[in-house]
């Protein structure tokens, strides 16, 4: 499979990456961090560099006429890339709010409208018969929690266009999931300064996730 990982440089995206590369796919692994990257990808053939802005519809054309000219098309992609700003004030933090919401939420709606023709492609030619597209919300959209309005709003949004986005491409034959990690020991939540209940290693997220993804839960 051609799989394309946003969000990969550290963390979640990273340990997801290496175990489908260790199953032998080829892995186009993404963030802003070309240098993280790099280093990576010297471990490991199946790893692909591919540094980009979700942020910047530029970066994101670019990386997507190099993913066609060197693999194609895609058959799996999992949007990951995400950051965390909390409240600290009893004020309306308006920017502070907007920021995450930048990454986390038109961040990956960038990123659904670069990568659905190569999806398609994939359905076209008939190489996957359902290629999928993954978003990585978050279980605090189940809960909220003091001071985690900007990210869990952000996590919500993405997961309620997730949901519609199914709905809508499920003719197409393209399979939506949505990934709802709850706490995950990663260079993100080491900044947390509050007790994380049931805190998972990387590695044992990653193992679940690529699990589920194989499975047919939603």
């Amino acid at each position: 499979m051609n799989i394309w990982i946003v969000g990969a440089s550290s963390g979640i995206g990273l340990a997801v990456a290496q175990r489908y590369a260790e199953q032998g796919h080829n892995v186009w692994i993404s963030a802003r961090n070309e240098k993280a990257l790099a280093d990576i990808s010297s471990d490991n053939v199946n790893l692909l560099p591919l540094a980009i802005d979700v942020t910047d519809d530029t970066s994101l054309q670019v990386a997507v006429a190099r993913i066609k000219r060197v693999s194609g098309n895609l058959d799996k992609v999992i949007i990951n890339a995400g950051t965390c700003e909390y409240i600290d004030s009893y004020e309306i933090e308006r920017e502070k709010i907007r920021r995450v919401f930048e990454t986390n939420f038109f961040g990956a709606l960038n990123m659904v409208n670069a990568c659905l023709p190569l999806l398609r492609q994939s359905v076209q030619t008939n190489k996957v018969k359902h290629p999928q597209l993954v978003f990585v919300s978050s279980s605090v959209t189940y809960q909220a929690l003091p001071r985690a309005g900007a990210y869990g709003a952000s996590k919500a949004a993405l997961r309620y266009f997730a949901e519609t986005l199914r709905a809508d491409l499920v003719h197409e034959g393209i399979d939506i999931r949505i990934v709802s990690p709850g706490f995950v020991k990663t260079p993100l939540t080491d900044k947390n300064d509050f007790p994380m209940p049931f805190l998972l290693s990387v590695d044992n997220a990653a193992n679940r996730i690529v699990k589920g993804l194989a499975s047919n839960v939603f």
